[in-house]
């Protein structure tokens, strides 16, 4: 118990820092599966749609992916990723914990969904697939 404490309390002694894990990583990789995902939900929908990528606070490990379909008007500080027709959406804020991932579309037995895999900047992740802690 004692020592549970003292990592927290070391953990939060630390000074806040980016957590880019390499400035040379490639933005976002989309993967073939989530190009051929989006352009297929794209060849019937009217507006067209993008896949958001988002982090927010939460989960079971600290922090969250949220993945969602949209055809609003793009923010300030959102960046574009575009392959073959399909594209990505990243607000600033979440690109300083996914620069470097890779964008899927998974499809299990029981769930198909888009994904955020290979996180550079993370050191661990929760079986969801949704949550995640980062490097220190």
């Amino acid at each position: 118990m004692l020592v549970a404490v003292a990592r927290g309390l070391r953990r939060a002694a630390r000074p806040a820092r980016r957590h880019f894990s390499d400035l040379n990583l490639p933005d976002i990789i989309i993967t073939r599966g989530a190009v051929q995902q989006l352009n297929k939900i794209n060849a019937t929908a009217d507006p067209k749609q993008y896949l958001r990528v988002a982090v927010e606070g939460g989960g079971c490990s600290g922090f969250q992916y949220v993945l969602t379909l949209e055809h609003d008007t793009l923010e300030e500080d959102d960046q574009t990723f575009e392959k073959d027709g399909a594209q990505v959406v990243v607000d600033a804020t979440s690109m300083e914990f996914l620069k470097g991932s890779t964008v899927d579309f998974v499809q299990e037995l029981i769930r198909s969904s888009f994904s955020v895999i290979n996180n550079p900047n993370a050191v661990s992740g929760c079986g969801c697939g949704t949550s995640f802690e980062l490097k220190d």
